[in-house]
């Protein structure tokens, strides 16, 4: 089912998407399977979190990323990909850490849903 968003959310959305740097799922996929080191955050509520999510993906939601990422993410140089539902809270988030001095963020555009319509693996258990 798609998701319904407000016009005023969109344009912030917008807005955030027009600083921000997005990879597609395919290229979030690719780098996993080569073993990349980077970050996978995970910015969804603790229940859609605790439902599944991106296996080896940390959780940190939109409502506290901001607040816990210099504990959690120390290192403001290292490559953090955020993905949520779709691709848009994980650009607000993206756009904020960037505003915080992290230099290396990307959004990954499409989000779970996509990951999820690709088959690609999802973990239930904490990681």
């Amino acid at each position: 089912m798609a998701q319904q968003h407000s016009a005023g959310f969109l344009k912030i959305v917008e807005d955030a998407k027009s600083r921000v740097r997005e990879l597609t799922v395919d290229q979030v996929k690719a780098k996993v399977d080569r073993g990349e080191h980077f970050m996978l955050v995970d910015v969804r509520e603790d229940n859609e979190w605790a439902k599944d999510h991106v296996t080896g993906a940390i959780h940190l939601g939109k409502g506290i990323i901001e607040r816990d990422a210099e504990k959690s993410l120390p290192d403001k140089a290292t490559e953090i990909v955020l993905y949520c539902g779709g691709g848009f809270r994980s650009a607000l988030a993206a756009d904020n850490l960037q505003k915080m001095g992290y230099t290396n963020v990307f959004s990954m555009d499409g989000g779970i849903r996509d990951w999820r319509e690709k088959g690609y693996r999802l973990t239930k258990e904490n990681t």
